[in-house]
Formats: C-alpha cells, structure tokens, sequence
C-alpha cells in the first residue's frame, strides 16, 4: 500500500472514506447477527450478541468519523448529529454493560493484576 493511500484515508477533516467503511462494516455485522439465528448457522449462535453490539460499535464510529467532516463543511449537520451522537454512545454503553458485562461491574485488579490496586 502506498502511504499515500494511508494518508488520505485518516484525513478525516477532508475525506469521508473511514466513515462510510465503517458503516460498511457495522452493516456487515448486523448480517452477521441476522444470520447467526438461522438455523445452518448454529455454531455461532453463541455469538449473536456480540455481532449485534459490534455492529452498534462500528456504526457509531463511522458517525463519529463522519462528524469530523461535517464540522469542518457542514455545521449545520454538525449541529444536529452531534445529540443524536451523545444518544448512541449511551446506548452503547447500556448494550455494552447490560449484554457483554451481564450486569458484572469491572473488577480493576484483575484487568491490571493484583499488585496495582
């Protein structure tokens, strides 16, 4: 890959590229989790969860990459998906806790080890 490529494609102010692959992306999860309850996809079942939370995650990421675009050339947009941006982190945030955690707060010392904390 060139670094040109590269480049251009974090330049998040003037390219919206990361964005709309992003939304590619948490589309493409969001079939997973419609997929993973047929039936010939059992044996990942197990994981229809987290492809629907995942796919919550990555379309609020390309939001929120779309956002920079749009606040430097669309402040009017800017304006109006910045509430909706704030709503969706905290339903991620709700997803997050309520379907991955089960309702298990965080134990510190085992993410960091036992000597930390």
């Amino acid at each position: 890959m060139s670094e040109k490529f590269t480049d251009d494609l974090f330049d998040l102010k003037n390219d919206r590229r990361l964005s709309v692959y992003l939304y590619r992306s948490g589309f493409g999860a969001w079939l997973l989790y419609i997929l993973s309850g047929a039936r010939f996809m059992h044996p990942v079942s197990m994981y229809r969860t987290d492809f629907g939370v995942f796919s919550f995650f990555l379309m609020v990421m390309g939001l929120s990459a779309s956002m920079i675009y749009d606040y430097y050339h669309h402040p009017v947009e800017f304006a109006q998906k910045k509430k909706w941006l704030a709503f969706s982190y905290l339903v991620l945030a709700g997803l997050v806790y309520f379907l991955i955690l089960h309702n298990k707060p965080v134990a510190l010392p085992h993410v960091f080890g036992q000597g930390l904390f």
